[in-house]
């Protein structure tokens, strides 16, 4: 039996003790992409001891069920294959078969609310939903699962949930795929002609740590209180009756609420706001150090994958939450490597995009924001295999939410053709450009400063419509100003100058944490925001200062 309620199959997933029936992991289902060119890992459980055989395509493989019921099996190599072929499991007295199975290429996409923002929900929606025409792209959207302990399956709620199922990428299902996914995989498949599964792992309002194992984040001396501040608030839900304890409390909270409300009504005065139940539920069943990484790739791990792309770091940009960040971003890419047993596993992040409005210059320069954008790139440049993808130029109006997700998976798309597959441009047999310009270094001439870049990154180097914005420099005070650029044709530097500062020691780009920046090359990709500077930052509502490798 493939699906199971949800309560049952949670408390599959939490059990211990062997099943006595033939069960095949949730993650495999109708309509489900294998990986292709590796050993395709199928797993699940069974009685104990009882032997399991695994047939497809002509390939077979067998596992022994172990004390605790569960069993893997690998099947051999195969290649991309377009045909939806049947899976079957045979046990002792039972199987299970999974129906239209393609082989192509299986990314995980994770984080939070800008990689989980739907198709439905993105700006070209009235369009693109109804133009999906990839049968050959699927996606499984994992339900959202925190908890405390790591899990060794999810649940599904039915057999056509549009959650924990694989579903195609039609016009008639596409609509809950991930907007940045989806444009990603469509330009993969259309790339390279074969068929591209996505697990969407993603969770809005997630920070890095909540992506990281228990272990890993024990070793933080910058995750102890998040740890004690967890274990305070599941102490005292434990202490004050667990469920039914928290519903008494709710009940009289809002009972409460109801006289305070009626009393504001008769006077006039502002209602107070309604409780909100979720402060009433299960700290465990919530955001906490871990939760994530055990309810939602703990039950993934065993698959077989090409790549990772991960978009988070908005979370990381509140109050104190950047202390951490720099220690549990790395740790990420780490942990799932980890988990997926590829100590290379490809693994694309996405800069976060920005948000709210400019204030001013000291707020701009000092903004948490740019402390993540910066953890980001520094992770990205001492970290093998992985990428950075820009997106701040994808917002038109302060939304935490930009609606254009297609540039940002076409970018995206752009890093694995060119580092993952290593496709080249078929007129020039040039790698494909998927990086923007980098900066390099730069120097002091007179008054002004010059900005080199890395050479790859920097043909055909311009402003856009020949407008320089986004551009600081500061003097010695290390009080920045908006300055004037220029493009310096003849050694592909950026020139930047202020009649204000007379003899400028700092430069920076794209600071701030609505950033707005006219910097392309020639391929028309935006500049990565940078300093010259490695100045200390004083992040508004927070203590401390952010110091850069610290």
């Amino acid at each position: 039996m493939k699906h199971l309620p949800i309560a049952l199959s949670l408390a599959f997933a939490l059990c211990t003790e062997a099943s006595a029936q033939l069960h095949l992991a949730n993650s495999f289902g109708d309509h489900m992409v294998l990986q292709r060119d590796i050993g395709a890992r199928v797993w699940g459980t069974a009685t104990p001891g009882e032997t399991v055989a695994i047939a497809f395509a002509g390939k077979s493989a067998t596992a022994t069920a172990a004390k605790h019921g569960r069993w893997i099996a690998t099947l051999p190599p195969m290649p991309a294959n377009a045909e939806g072929r049947e899976l079957v499991v045979t046990g002792s007295s039972d199987s299970v078969r999974i129906r239209d199975v393609l082989v192509g290429d299986v990314w995980v996409c994770g984080g939070q609310s800008n990689m989980a923002w739907t198709m439905s929900g993105s700006r070209d929606a009235d369009i693109e939903i109804d133009s999906a025409d990839t049968p050959q792209v699927r996606y499984l959207r994992m339900p959202q699962i925190a908890i405390a302990e790591p899990q060794t399956d999810f649940p599904v709620a039915s057999p056509t949930h549009k959650v924990g199922n694989w579903r195609l990428c039609t016009p008639e299902q596409v609509e809950a795929c991930t907007a940045v996914g989806y444009y990603f995989a469509r330009r993969l498949h259309r790339r390279l002609r074969i068929p591209i599964g996505i697990i969407d792992t993603s969770w809005g309002g997630t920070m890095a740590q909540h992506w990281c194992s228990k272990a890993t984040l024990r070793t933080f001396a910058t995750m102890n209180s998040y740890f004690a501040t967890y274990e305070a608030k599941r102490k005292e839900w434990i202490d004050g009756g667990k469920e039914e304890g928290a519903n008494r409390r709710y009940e009289a909270d809002v009972a409460t609420w109801q006289k305070a409300r009626d009393a504001a009504k008769a006077s006039g005065e502002r209602e107070p706001r309604r409780p909100n139940k979720r402060n009433y539920e299960n700290p465990g069943d919530q955001g906490h150090p871990g939760a994530m990484f055990n309810g939602m790739i703990e039950p993934i791990k065993n698959t077989a994958l090409r790549g990772v792309v991960f978009y988070q770091g908005e979370n990381n940009s509140f109050g104190e939450t950047w202390k951490p960040f720099s220690s549990t971003f790395p740790a990420v890419i780490r942990d799932w490597r980890r988990a997926f047993g590829v100590s290379d596993l490809p693994f694309c992040n996405i800069q976060i995009a920005g948000w709210s409005t400019r204030r001013t210059m000291t707020y701009d320069m000092n903004h948490h924001t740019n402390i993540i954008r910066e953890v980001q790139l520094d992770t990205w440049q001492d970290t093998e295999n992985t990428g950075l993808i820009v997106t701040y130029d994808c917002n038109s109006n302060g939304s935490i939410h930009p609606g254009r997700k297609l540039p940002v998976g076409e970018r995206t798309a752009r890093w694995a053709l060119a580092e993952v597959y290593g496709t080249t441009d078929r007129r020039n047999k040039r790698p494909i450009e998927w990086r923007g310009p980098l900066y390099e270094g730069m120097r002091i001439v007179d008054n002004k400063i010059f900005v080199s870049f890395v050479k790859e990154t920097a043909r055909g180097l311009r402003l856009n419509k020949d407008v320089a914005f986004g551009f600081y420099v500061a003097g010695e005070d290390k009080t920045f100003h908006h300055a004037s650029a220029r493009i310096h044709g003849k050694t592909s530097e950026v020139e930047i100058w202020c009649d204000a500062v007379k003899q400028p020691v700092a430069a920076r780009y794209g600071w701030s944490n609505l950033p707005a920046g006219t910097l392309l090359n020639g391929r028309e990709l935006p500049a990565y925001p940078f300093r010259t500077d490695n100045w200390p930052m004083e992040p508004h509502q927070s203590t401390g200062s952010y110091v850069r490798g610290k």
